[in-house]
C-alpha cells in the first residue's frame, strides 16, 4: 500500500457499536468509546455520582471499573479478529493499584495479544488521566464456544 492509499475498511468498527448508544450494563454505567487500534481499544467511564461506592470520599466503586475493563478487553478481541464473535469471559484478574480520583473520567485500555482456536488472551490497564499512573491492571481470557477460527 502506498502513502496515498487509504487502508481497507474494517469489518468490525467499535465506533459504530458505541455510537448506537447500546443498552445493557455498559450503557447503564455510561461507558463510551474513546479510541482503538488493530488489537486494542480504549473506552471511557465518565465520573458520575451513581458510580460512587463511598459517598464520603467520592471514589468510584470497583465494580464499574471492572465492567469497563471487561468491555475494553472484549472489544480488543473483536478488533484483533476484525469480526464480532460471541464469547464469554473465562477469567479476568484485576489488580487495583489505587483508587480513581473523584470527579475524573476513567479510561480503560484493553489489548488482545493472542488468539487460539477457542481462547483469546487479553491484558490492559485503567487510568484517570495519566497512563503512566494506572489505577488498575487486568489480565484474562475469553472463550468462544463456536471457536474463533
Amino acid at each position: 500500500m502506498t502513502d496515498s492509499e487509504t487502508p481497507p475498511a474494517r469489518a468490525f468498527d467499535p465506533k459504530l457499536l458505541f455510537g448506537g448508544r447500546f443498552g445493557g450494563h455498559g450503557g447503564r454505567l455510561g461507558i463510551v468509546y474513546h479510541d482503538h487500534g488493530d488489537d486494542w481499544s480504549e473506552l471511557a467511564l465518565p465520573y458520575h455520582a451513581d458510580l460512587v461506592g463511598d459517598e464520603a470520599s467520592g471514589i468510584i466503586a470497583s465494580g464499574p471499573i471492572l465492567a469497563l475493563m471487561d468491555m475494553a478487553t472484549s472489544v480488543g478481541v473483536w478488533l484483533k479478529l476484525d469480526a464480532f464473535k460471541a464469547h464469554a469471559t473465562l477469567d479476568l484478574r484485576i489488580d487495583y493499584l489505587r483508587p480513581a480520583r473523584p470527579g475524573h473520567t476513567v479510561i480503560g485500555r484493553g489489548e488482545c495479544y493472542r488468539i487460539t482456536r477457542s481462547i483469546a488472551f487479553v491484558r490492559g490497564q485503567a487510568h484517570d488521566g495519566d497512563p503512566s499512573d494506572p489505577l488498575a491492571h487486568v489480565a484474562g481470557t475469553f472463550m468462544a464456544v463456536e471457536g474463533y477460527w
